[in-house]
């Protein structure tokens, strides 16, 4: 696949696919993780020349946080110490003007690509290469680099569209998301545990599935809703407050799934041993065995208890490869954020290598200062999705552009064939 190394772009158009998908509170954005992970390639094609037109989306129509991407302008252009302007156009005439007036060195971001409707749905590569997004900027640019790794299991024009009509690049932050995740997913070495948490049950079983069944994880541990999800198969009662949230939820429809992967994988799968509730203001932690379970008929459960982070703590320390998603509760109530952080935090301090991937256990990292962590991905969907072992559109659409450009190119454009396996220093 092409890299960065690969190309001179003096003087050339680039269309830069970030994911800048970021949370917001109040109607503002409240974490540059995703910017920061993104700078090293803008300033790489920024101080070679490029004219680098930006396009990202942020949330999906009628949510809160579906906003326009002036913040995200504002935010890159504090980042970089230069004026990245924001367009308020994604395709129509306005855009391709300020897209034609750039000059080498500088860069502009489009609007929220997502208010162009067909970047909402997902269609085959054949088809978001006839859409009018593809068709009306793909004369103004010379190349494609993809850097929204977050978003490389989703097929939309913007992430696949122009893979056979321009030559699509990896950007910095992609190939490093790729090269860790390969190197968690094919190593020998063991034990491999996978942490699932979080709300995205149906997406971790899938990879709970996909990697005890091929060999890949020896241990799995759960959180989150995933948590409830297997703590329900294996037939404990979590409380009618608990089962209505769920099947409310959708979730129910999960346990025989679950149920069955139990029955094939057992014991590789743990569950928690006790749950934290809120309880008249308080932080109150039931063991599920004890007789306060009651408290889960009145009381939602927000985190995973103190027993339970010890014990996977125990695995944690022992382990050669972690792979963890999602939170292990409601980790933005900071008296919740306990079963995260311990895990988080044993997860850095364990000698393996590591990978942590999701939106929401990025936040939680960044807020509590948590270091050690081998490799912290900007991708949650995207990263269930690999190690599902499901393929991404977003590297089939990198390996079809490679296949069509990779002798049609010379000249000024593309560098010495030397340099192709020539990776980020």
């Amino acid at each position: 696949m092409f890299k960065l190394g690969d190309f001179d772009y003096r003087d050339r158009t680039v269309f830069l696919r970030l994911d800048l998908n970021s949370p917001v509170k109040n109607g503002k954005i409240i974490s540059d993780a995703r910017f920061r992970a993104a700078l090293p390639t803008i300033i790489y094609l920024l101080e070679h020349g490029a004219k680098v037109v930006i396009g990202t989306h942020q949330s999906k129509p009628y949510k809160e946080d579906y906003i326009t991407t002036e913040q995200h302008a504002e935010i890159l252009s504090r980042l970089l110490g230069q004026e990245i302007e924001y367009v308020e156009d994604v395709f129509g005439k306005y855009g391709r003007e300020r897209i034609g007036a750039l000059k080498p060195g500088e860069a502009i971001i489009l609007e929220n690509l997502r208010f162009s409707a067909e970047e909402v749905k997902y269609k085959p590569l054949e088809e978001c290469e006839k859409t009018f997004f593809v068709r009306k900027l793909s004369p103004l640019i010379d190349y494609v680099v993809n850097d929204a790794f977050a978003a490389a299991h989703r097929s939309q024009p913007s992430l696949v569209g122009f893979a056979r009509l321009k030559p699509m690049i990896m950007g910095f932050l992609m190939e490093r998301e790729v090269r860790a995740l390969t190197k968690a997913y094919n190593t020998g070495e063991r034990p491999r545990v996978y942490v699932l948490g979080g709300a995205k049950v149906d997406d971790s079983l899938r990879v709970a599935e996909n990697v005890l069944r091929n060999g890949r994880a020896d241990l799995i541990l759960t959180g989150g809703l995933v948590g409830h999800v297997f703590t329900l198969a294996k037939g404990f009662h979590l409380g009618d407050a608990n089962i209505e949230f769920m099947e409310r939820k959708g979730l129910l429809e999960f346990i025989d799934w679950a149920e069955e992967i139990l029955n094939e994988f057992y014991p590789n799968v743990r569950t928690p041993v006790d749950f934290a509730v809120d309880y008249r203001g308080t932080r109150v932690e039931v063991d599920l065995l004890s007789e306060e379970k009651w408290l889960f008929d009145n009381h939602l459960i927000l985190d995973i208890g103190s027993r339970t982070v010890e014990k996977y703590r125990e695995v944690l320390m022992k382990a050669k490869i972690i792979v963890a998603n999602g939170p292990m509760g409601v980790f933005e109530r900071e008296e919740f954020a306990l079963g995260t952080v311990g895990v988080f935090r044993a997860i850095g301090e364990s000698p393996a290598f590591s990978i942590v991937g999701g939106g929401h256990s990025i936040a939680s990292i960044y807020q509590h200062g948590i270091t050690g962590i081998s490799h912290v991905s900007t991708g949650g969907g995207a990263m269930l999705s690999f190690f599902a072992g499901e393929k991404l559109p977003v590297l089939e659409a990198f390996r079809i552009s490679y296949e069509r450009f990779r002798n049609k190119l010379g000249g000024k454009t593309w560098k010495n064939r030397e340099n192709w396996n020539r990776s980020p220093k």
